[in-house]
């Protein structure tokens, strides 16, 4: 079964506005009350409540003079929510999330329905007191729709992320095809090697030409008076700008990951540790800006719906300190340094265009140490002077 998942923009009215706040209190409210429940329960005892456990509370908790605006919001929405919990409980206990935590009313708002959700023309019908509300559907909606998740954004815009599945399933993965081998960086986002010519695509740089702007905005946010209107309209403006910066970077990553899918067939990137990196505080605010994880989401599921393969290479690989032409590996090479000469060899190197080239040679040594066949043209694989290189590349065959 293939499923997919499109996001819509909604245009509720006034009344269905107060409604979808009513949800979100609601769903907020009981999502805290249930982590709360959860982690003394624990305490108490050494285990934690299951799904079935926690929605047993929502009865009495409908029925109890204190909540019982709990029953005005849809039931099935304060149920998801108890399933979102549980699965977030799954992810932190298997190393895949951190624990879960307290939700805030600030910031983005989300409900999820679960089932009964409709699209007719123009309009998502939703179920309870909602009903229909107008939305721009861009794209036909193919498949049965699974669940539709409901968020106000802290810029004050509704969104709809409607989940479908269809009949079919992804072509099989192959590797027959061109390779190529990415270096994602700060001063050029992506430096990229097909074997016989590397070419660079700048960063944007999508914060930074919004800085001033936000700047102003944000000094005009502080000296306004908490809890007034005109603060949260200063709040707004300040999050649209945050918006405009999101959505330029979604669409620079979309265009350019969907170009190097229809181009290639293999790519081979870096599997960096962004989490560490972004604690230098020189580096931290660019490295966030420029969105190298997100890429490589893009890139990993555009390959699996077209049959290609994402292919990801250690860390630690020495992929700037090896030399591209006869694999002898310096010792040192500061980042500061954007050129330099093979000591063995003589070749003058392009940092992250020799660092390109390498990562592409290790991704095929991979495929072909699973015995995958790789088509792919760049030359010698194996280093026939200078230094072994540890890893121990094996040959490629030239084809045309």
């Amino acid at each position: 079964m293939l499923r997919k998942a499109l996001k819509v923009r909604l245009y509720p009215t006034l009344e269905q506005q107060v409604i979808l706040s009513q949800h979100f209190g609601c769903a907020r409210w009981w999502w805290n009350y249930a982590l709360n429940q959860s982690i003394e329960t624990y305490k108490e005892t050494g285990k934690s409540l299951g799904q079935s456990a926690l929605n047993a509370f929502l009865p009495k908790l409908k029925k109890a003079e204190e909540t019982r605006w709990l029953s005005q919001c849809y039931s099935q929405v304060l149920q998801a929510t108890t399933l979102n919990l549980t699965t977030a409980y799954k992810n932190f206990f298997a190393g895949r999330a951190r624990f879960p935590r307290y939700k805030s009313k600030h910031g983005k708002q989300s409900i999820q329905y679960p089932q009964n959700v409709k699209v007719v023309e123009g309009f998502v019908l939703f179920p309870g007191k909602v009903g229909k509300i107008k939305a721009k559907l861009h794209r036909n909606i193919e498949g049965a729709i699974k669940t539709v998740t409901v968020s106000l954004e802290p810029s004050g815009k509704y969104f709809a992320s409607i989940l479908t599945e269809a009949e079919g399933e992804n072509p099989t993965a192959s590797t027959e095809g061109r390779v190529i081998g990415i270096d994602l960086g700060l001063t050029h986002f992506a430096i990229m090697s097909d074997g016989t010519k590397v070419s660079k695509y700048n960063n944007p740089k999508h914060l930074a030409k919004h800085e001033k702007n936000l700047k102003r905005k944000q000094q005009k946010l502080a000296k306004k008076q908490k809890g007034s209107n005109s603060r949260n309209k200063a709040r707004k403006t300040v999050a649209k700008v945050y918006e405009r910066v999101t959505q330029s970077r979604q669409d620079f990553l979309h265009k350019l990951s969907r170009k190097l899918v229809n181009e290639n067939q293999v790519v081979v990137v870096e599997n960096l540790n962004v989490k560490g990196m972004v604690r230098n505080p020189n580096l931290a605010k660019a490295i966030s800006d420029v969105g190298w994880g997100t890429f490589t989401n893009f890139l990993a599921y555009k390959l699996e719906k077209k049959g290609g393969k994402l292919v990801e290479i250690d860390r630690w690989f020495p992929s700037s300190k090896l030399c591209s032409n006869c694999y002898y590996q310096s010792d040192k090479l500061p980042l500061d340094v954007r050129e330099w000469t093979c000591l063995h060899c003589g070749t003058r190197h392009d940092r992250d265009g020799n660092a390109a080239t390498n990562i592409r040679g290790e991704g095929i040594r991979l495929l072909q140490t699973d015995g995958t066949a790789v088509s792919a043209n760049g030359g010698e694989v194996r280093p026939t002077l200078g230094r072994k290189s540890v890893l121990r590349h094996s040959p490629m065959k030239l084809e045309a």
